[in-house]
């Protein structure tokens, strides 16, 4: 293997995905191993930490990535089976280690796989990953015999996962009843022996790792795949119910009344409690974010701050900001106040158990204390590659002199007396994306009808919803 042409399709904003067999395979492993390998050590640096998710294929996948690293010169880390945030505590917390990849195709359908990684600390993305592409088309390789080892992380990552309930008195938590929903993803044997340890009493569903997902697709973004959590929350009277994507570094959470408590609204709960403790600090959260969540961090005596989608790109301007709290819509939620910076989900359930005790109240009546928003979902819809971004910017173009506050963060947000409207183009998919919230229906169909109108001036329409 002397050069590597990866698809065309592959190649994404955040991370490296594609369909197994069709658009990707074990070459591909051992070219990203290759090219990342050779860029780390021009860095200086030699070792990297490698993890796969509970997919069929992320085995094979793993064992050639290994091949593309050590051939390049870099020694590897094996740290085996896991949800991605082990992977990035295993890179975070070894002074030994200075990258990661975790191999995982996260919430999307069975026959995918992808790559996420980390760079001597920081988001391995963007600009990166077309570079990794380039020097893999030219077969610009470091050679190299690295060694691999085998490494067992685990027990320290749930010990590290329990500090989450630091400086508060275990007692005061024993009466909690809390549901578990692993969506037989890669997070399931980490939340048995999470679960195990904490105060109180845990019902959990779905920890037998299945790549195939039997039980329903692992995104708690989509109500849907809730059903169960919410069937077992209500069944058992349990105080609230939290759910993990595929590779355990996104979170869902129903309250005891069986309420969706959206990522937003986990954020609102989050920011309070560490806003107590961190006064005036930023917040940073996603444009598809409520307009309550920003509102609540300003009332809680934070700093707001919207940015763009991408768990790459927020984690980076976290870092930028010295921010100690962010989150995304989708359910990827950032701790850097006693945490490493990175989404991990196992950590953001014990951070809300720890919340809800510090804050004095539970969590569905933290969720019944938020503003009642009537709020669109997050409206897809396929736009030509060629299109997608040309379109944001002739709605840009457009609202220029508009009496309305244009936020051209990432897309365009317009906030008017009715409530606000996104759209924005994705960065990895062909699609553009809206979404509206007002806080009734009238002002909702208002905003809507404005986001038409700008697609229809594009000569573009909302056509079917297409998936993540």
């Amino acid at each position: 293997m002397t050069k590597h042409e990866f698809h065309p399709t592959v190649l994404r904003e955040y991370d490296i995905r594609g369909i197994i067999g069709e658009t990707l395979g074990p070459d591909d492993a051992r070219g990203i191993g290759r090219s990342f390998g050779s860029m780390l050590r021009e860095a200086g640096g030699s070792k990297v930490a490698i993890g796969y998710d509970g997919r069929v294929s992320s085995p094979t996948l793993e064992h050639a990535l290994a091949e593309g690293l050590t051939a390049s010169g870099c020694d590897v880390v094996r740290i085996g089976l896991g949800p991605t945030p082990m992977l990035y505590f295993a890179e975070a917390s070894a002074q030994d280690v200075d990258g990661g990849i975790q191999i995982t195709g996260s919430h999307n359908p069975a026959n995918y796989n992808g790559f996420k990684m980390v760079f001597q600390g920081r988001p391995f993305f963007g600009a990166d990953i077309l570079k990794l592409g380039e020097r893999a088309a030219a077969g610009e390789w470091l050679d190299g015999a690295g060694a691999i080892e085998d490494r067992d992380v685990f027990g320290d990552y749930i010990e590290r996962l329990l500090t989450g309930l630091g400086g508060i008195d275990p007692a005061a938590l024993d009466g909690l009843r809390i549901g578990w929903d692993a969506g037989n993803g890669a997070a399931g044997p980490a939340l048995e022996a999470l679960a195990a340890r904490l105060p109180g009493e845990h019902h959990l569903l779905f920890t037998e790792v299945d790549g195939n997902f039997p039980n329903h697709h692992p995104d708690p973004t989509v109500e849907a795949n809730l059903a169960d959590l919410r069937a077992l929350v209500a069944e058992k009277k349990l105080d609230f119910g939290v759910a993990f994507d595929g590779d355990g570094d996104r979170i869902g959470a129903i309250d005891g009344e069986g309420r969706v408590i959206w990522g937003d609204q986990l954020l609102m709960i989050y920011a309070e409690d560490c806003l107590a403790r961190h006064p005036e600090a930023t917040v940073i959260a996603d444009v598809k974010a409520s307009r309550a969540l920003f509102d609540r961090v300003a009332e809680c005596g934070g700093r707001p701050l919207m940015w763009k989608t991408g768990h790459s790109l927020i984690k980076s301007k976290m870092k930028e900001t010295g921010s100690p709290l962010a989150g995304e819509m989708s359910g990827h939620v950032f701790f850097a106040d006693d945490y490493y910076g990175y989404d991990d989900a196992l950590y953001a359930g014990v951070r809300l158990i720890a919340a809800a005790a510090r804050l004095g109240k539970s969590v569905t009546e933290l969720r019944s204390e938020m503003p009642a928003m009537v709020n669109t979902p997050e409206m897809r819809f396929q736009v030509d590659e060629t299109r997608k971004f040309a379109a944001i910017d002739e709605v840009k173009a457009r609202l220029a002199d508009s009496p309305d506050e244009v936020d051209g963060t990432d897309g365009v947000r317009v906030t008017n007396a009715d409530g606000w409207w996104l759209l924005r183009a994705s960065n990895t998919q062909d699609v553009l994306v809206a979404r509206a919230e007002s806080e009734n229906q009238d002002g909702l169909d208002r905003l809507v009808a404005q986001i038409d109108e700008q697609l229809k001036l594009s000569g573009l329409a909302r056509g079917e919803n297409v998936g993540h």
